[in-house]
């Protein structure tokens, strides 16, 4: 009899010791997720930069956790820190103007089409009448105040993340190959002669939505960047970043070329906000649908709803770095599924594939 028990025995301790593990670790998961997704991608990259110090893993992992720092976490930090600062400026400048009376509705107002002198009778006779103002103020500056508070904390949360991430990849880089011999033999006891094909999948679909992500994002930042300094834009350095940030955001990019062509617009130049209108739709948000397919195509390719899902349901359930953990589970597990299923998403045919060629 109790040989028999034996086996279930074992596996509630085994499941009360992970769920006891898994609660300890609760308030570092995202972090710690983050740092494997990174780690993950960036492997081929710290081996290489092993083998050029000659073995040197402590070195190596130093280098590769500095990089981090400097590429993520120096201009995450850097955004934070402007948007508390401009928030603030702001804030001071309207209630200057509306103390001072100077206030006025912008005429560019007017050229909106149909509705122009509609939209600017109406913000003339609410700027002009201090009591309206007042309470319509009142009634929206309650939930910006939460908007800006919440994004504070994202932000603020995101930099704490990140930076836990980096040193938490520091261990994972320097003893990487310990954790892939034991996780390796770990596999194979339990999934047998699918181990190895389950962690290719892994791997191949971590690296692809994560190469897919930071590198449209770092690819729209750098078009975004040169539009903005031949429009004559200020702060092209704090845009640049921000649109960096808001291209891990489905349809985030607009928001940032789109103020931008705003504030032109409003400062009467109003070739160059058509011109950055255009460069924004043609060539910013365009990088996406050229450069994304390319980078992930090595890896799981995501649908467009998932997409969406991952990183808004990754925000709500990680914070910041919920953007990279959201779509980078999901797309594990729709890998898995399809190499559980053998279903593959159709590809188009590539020109000079034979029929039959394996694909790199």
């Amino acid at each position: 009899m109790e040989k028999r028990f034996q086996p279930y025995t074992r596996l509630a301790a085994i499941v009360f010791l992970v769920v006891g593990c898994l609660w300890v670790l609760r308030p570092f998961l995202p972090a710690v997720l983050f740092a494997c997704a990174i780690t993950i991608s960036s492997w081929q990259l710290y081996v290489r930069l092993l083998d050029r110090l000659k073995g040197h893993r402590t070195l190596a992992a130093t280098v590769m956790t500095v990089s981090l720092i400097l590429v993520i976490i120096l201009p995450l930090a850097l955004v934070t820190w402007n948007v508390a600062d401009n928030a603030g400026n702001v804030y001071r400048a309207l209630r200057d103007a509306l103390a001072s009376g100077t206030m006025a509705a912008p005429d560019w107002l007017r050229g909106i089409p149909i509705v122009g002198e509609t939209v600017f009778n109406y913000v003339q006779n609410l700027i002009s009448s201090r009591e309206q103002l007042i309470d319509t103020a009142k009634r929206f500056m309650e939930p910006a105040r939460h908007f800006l508070l919440g994004g504070g904390i994202v932000l603020g949360s995101g930099v704490a993340q990140v930076s836990l991430a980096a040193f938490v990849s520091f261990f994972l880089y320097r003893d990487g190959h310990t954790l892939l011999k034991a996780l390796s033999i770990g596999m194979d006891k339990i999934m047998g002669e699918h181990a190895l094909e389950v962690a290719d999948t892994v791997s191949r679909t971590v690296r692809g939505v994560m190469y897919g992500l930071l590198g449209t994002a770092l690819a729209q930042a750098a078009v975004a960047a040169i539009g903005f300094m031949i429009a004559g834009v200020p702060a092209v350095a704090l845009l640049s970043v921000a649109t960096f940030l808001f291209s891990l955001i489905p349809v985030g990019p607009p928001l940032v070329w789109g103020g931008a062509a705003i504030w032109l617009f409003y400062q009467g130049s109003t070739g160059w906000a058509i011109f950055m209108a255009v460069w924004g739709v043609f060539l910013i948000s365009g990088v996406d649908n050229v450069v994304k397919p390319v980078l992930i195509s090595r890896g799981s390719s995501l649908p467009f709803l998932l997409v969406l899902l991952g990183v808004l349901g990754g925000v709500i359930a990680f914070g910041f770095v919920g953007l990279f953990i959201g779509p980078t589970l999901l797309a594990v597990a729709l890998g898995l599924l399809r190499n559980w299923t053998n279903v593959n998403p159709v590809t188009p045919h590539r020109p000079g594939r034979e029929q039959g060629e394996a694909a790199p």
